[in-house]
Order: structure tokens, then sequence, then C-alpha cells
């Protein structure tokens, strides 16, 4: 099953060149989630082919508009091209009040339900959850409040041998080995344990994506082992004052994160508009932690089973 992560904007507050603003489409399976919706998504999402109704489930981490600013426009592009089905969105508080304020003076009455929940940014809770997987909040440091998101597939069923089947087991019973459950006669002795005709599961991925931060060791034990981590780098450390004063990171700082929290890979965006050439971001990065990648406009990054 498909997992995979594409960057649609990679620039912090002031677009660049052919960078922009904040926001990425998790797909996992046949589900798709937006995380963050910073100016011109839209337009990303008809660029790179990503279906506008196959978004059900929105995250957006704080409200700085490079994070949050082209929601209106989607939603409403959603609405026009006659959306029924619902649209979970989830963020901070305040986001519905703005949202609102935006439809009452366009008169747009949505042709969908838009369904939110705020989430506290201060905590790490499971906030959503769907048959594939579970998000949790990541409590972000920044000069307003501000989340990360931490996606994980739940856990996949063992696969049956047919080698160490015993012959004649009903399709009932091979159905509850292939669920997990041993098999028990009427008495409860156990006939069949499923461990003892089962092979391991596949691996259940997991993708955490950290927000506008400043450099907070301590988060890491929150995504520890993580297959996927995206974590800010908007300066180089020889900016890390300017970095501290705006309540960013620098990219050896995302390194030193990614390899605290021993993730698998480590991809680095939110990029100052001060950087023309990002090579050196990558390659500050990379010092402290060696599978890194630029998370620029198109990257599509898969993780396999």
């Amino acid at each position: 099953m498909e997992f995979e992560l594409k960057i649609l904007g990679s620039a912090s507050a002031t677009p660049f060149l052919n960078r922009h603003h904040t926001a990425q489409v998790l797909t996992v399976g046949n589900q798709s989630y937006l995380i963050d919706c910073g100016e011109g998504t839209q337009r990303r999402l008809v660029e790179y082919k990503v279906r506008h109704q196959r978004l059900n489930t929105i995250f957006i981490s704080h409200l700085h508009g490079d994070h949050f600013f082209g929601l209106f426009g989607l939603l409403s592009t959603m609405h026009l091209q006659g959306r029924t089905e619902p649209v979970q969105l989830f963020g901070p508080a305040g986001l519905d009040e703005i949202l609102t304020t935006q439809f009452r003076y366009s008169h747009t009455q949505l042709s969908f339900d838009l369904q939110f929940t705020a989430v506290d940014p201060d905590q790490h809770a499971l906030v959503y959850e769907d048959r594939l997987l579970t998000v949790h909040t990541l409590p972000m440091r920044h000069r307003i409040p501000c989340c990360g998101y931490l996606f994980r597939e739940k856990p996949k069923r063992r696969h049956l041998d047919k080698n160490r089947l015993p012959e004649g087991l009903t399709p009932t019973q091979l159905g509850r080995l292939a669920q997990g459950d041993d098999l028990h006669d009427e008495a409860g002795t156990l006939l069949v344990s499923n461990t003892d005709v089962t092979t391991e599961p596949n691996h259940s991925r997991s993708y955490a994506f950290c927000s506008d931060t400043l450099y907070t060791e301590s988060l890491a034990e929150l995504v520890r082992g993580v297959d996927l981590l995206y974590h800010e780098a908007t300066f180089l450390d020889d900016m890390r004052e300017r970095a501290a004063t705006t309540h960013h990171s620098t990219a050896r700082q995302a390194g030193l994160f990614a390899r605290q929290a021993q993730a698998r890979h480590l991809l680095i965006g939110h990029f100052s508009s001060r950087y023309r050439d990002l090579e050196p971001l990558l390659l500050e990065a990379q010092t402290v932690f060696e599978p890194v990648e630029l998370a620029t406009e198109g990257k599509t990054v898969s993780i396999p089973e």
C-alpha cells in the first residue's frame, strides 16, 4: 500500500522564485491528507495532479499566513466544483472564526460540511484516527501557538503461512487467524496459536511534520524512530541567533534533531528567501545527519513497507 509524501511548498514567510509557501500532501492507500495550506496551494495541487476531491482531511499547524492563507481559496474551489463530501479540518483555535468571517463577507455557503476540530498546540495528543492511521499533535515552540503532526500507520495483520496451517480448517477459522486470533475449541483449549501459523506483518510506517519551531531537543522523544521526519530549517547555523529571535531552527539543528530522534530519513524545508542556493543548507544538515534531502517543490518521497 502506498505511503507517499508530496511537497507543494518549501518557502518561509516570503515566497521566492519557484519556492512557495508551506503545503504538503501525505497519501496513504486511497486517502490523502493535506498538511498546511499556504498561499497558492490549490495551484500546486493542479500542477502536481492531486485531485481536490481526494482531500478529506486537512491539518493546519498555526495561524501565520504562510501556513494557511491558501485555505479559503481551496475550500471555495471545492465548493464551486460541487463537492458534497465533508471535510475534516484540524488546527488552532481561531481558525474557524477566520474562515467564518471570510465566508460571511463573501456570501459563501459551502456545498459540503466543514467539520472543524480545535487542537491544543501545547499537548501531544491523539486528534484523528481512521482505518489506516492515527495522528497525534506535536507541541512546537514558536512565536504563536503552533503544533506539528505525527502520522502513524496502524499495526498490520500477520501473514498466514500456508505451509504451517493444519489441514481441515474452515473458512471461518482461517478468517479468524488472518485477523490475528488464536483458535480454541468449545472448552477453551488452544487448538492453533496464531504466531505458530503466521509470519511478521509488514512494517507500519510513520511521518512526523515538525513545523515552525525553536530547536527543542526534548521533542525528539515523541518521534523516536520515525521513518520520515520533516523539520524546518529556515536559516544556516551562522544565523542561529536570528533563528532564536524569530523562533525558528537552522539546518544544523534540524540534523541534530533527526539524529537525536533516530529518524530514518530527514527532509528540511521552510527556507528563508535570503538563500538563492539551497545546497549549503543541505550540506550543513548532512554534517550531523547523513540521510537528508531538501523538501523542495514537487519532491515525492515514498516509504516502502
